[in-house]
């Protein structure tokens, strides 16, 4: 028999792919989650002994997490802005990030389109909206809104609609290619707000990603190519220009290296009112704009 302790010292073996505080946030998220253990209980009894079944359960997932595959994937599930989302390698694991994003959103629509935002009810569109988990999270604070989410990826969104089902939620998803979006206009209307975390990892910037990303996440949703880094936000302006209202509002989360170009590109092409938002790491990331 194995005690938790136990299995703390062996998946100290990660160290050499995650950073020690990582590996044992890791660590106590597994351990947690095979033994049903909170994470307080796992902390707190580390000479508590897990069975047989736990231990193997235990060594099978370090052996694929040595492979840098994500906890995430492994588990199938993740959580995001407090609610609980399932995930696999055929969309993006939600992140901190873009949990700010969401909450820049909301607290904007509490402010620019309504005293309450409980209270709006104008509609939302999510562009590449992978495991569903800006859609889903508005809509749970935004119960009266309209949310239509569109990917180009039907695998991305058979797990978006579980995701919905389990949040309890109605989201209008449409199977599109954004990139090609005026040839496909009549499955769009007009939208008060836009926002979208599209694919915006360059060549230069996967040498400085970790393999847990580069080898397992959709390389769909991540890579744009070198020499055209803002063509998903191009495109998506122009969209947004043409079913926005003047007023309207256009969100974005961005590549920290590319933020200052982004914001330019939409000054150039209308939109005013433009912020450009660090996150809590000091790092450029999100935009927010108005269309005319």
């Amino acid at each position: 028999m194995i005690t938790i302790k136990d299995v703390f010292k062996d998946y100290k073996q990660l160290n050499n792919i995650y950073d020690s505080m990582e590996t044992e946030a890791i660590t106590l998220l597994v351990i947690s989650e095979i033994s049903k253990l909170s994470k307080a209980s796992v902390k707190a009894f580390p000479e508590r002994e897990l069975s047989a079944e736990q231990s193997e359960e235990l060594k099978t997932i370090l052996t694929r997490l040595q492979t840098g595959e994500p906890i995430q994937y492994i588990l199938g599930e993740t959580e995001f802005y407090g609610l609980p989302f399932k995930v696999n390698p055929s969309v993006l694991i939600p992140r901190s990030e873009t949990e700010e994003l969401v909450e820049w959103i909301l607290e904007t629509c509490g402010g620019h389109f309504a005293e309450n935002s409980n209270q709006f009810d104008g509609a939302i569109l999510d562009i590449g909206t992978g495991s569903g988990c800006i859609a889903i999270s508005l809509k749970k604070n935004l119960p009266n809104a309209d949310i239509s989410a569109v990917d180009i990826s039907e695998t991305a969104l058979q797990t978006a609609r579980v995701n919905t089902a389990l949040n309890k939620v109605e989201i209008n998803f449409m199977n599109s290619d954004i990139l090609d979006w005026q040839a496909q206009i009549t499955k769009f209307k007009m939208y008060n707000l836009i926002v979208s975390n599209p694919p915006y990892v360059t060549l230069h910037d996967k040498q400085q990603m970790h393999i847990n990303v580069t080898d397992h996440e959709p390389h769909s949703a991540l890579f744009v190519p070198e020499d055209d880094p803002l063509l998903f936000y191009h495109t998506i302006a122009d969209f947004a220009l043409a079913q926005l209202p003047a007023n309207g509002l256009l969100f974005f989360e961005i590549n920290e290296n590319y933020g200052s170009q982004t914001v330019e590109m939409l000054r150039k092409k209308g939109f005013v009112d433009i912020i450009l938002k660090q996150d809590m790491s000091g790092r450029d990331r999100m935009i927010k704009a108005a269309a005319m």
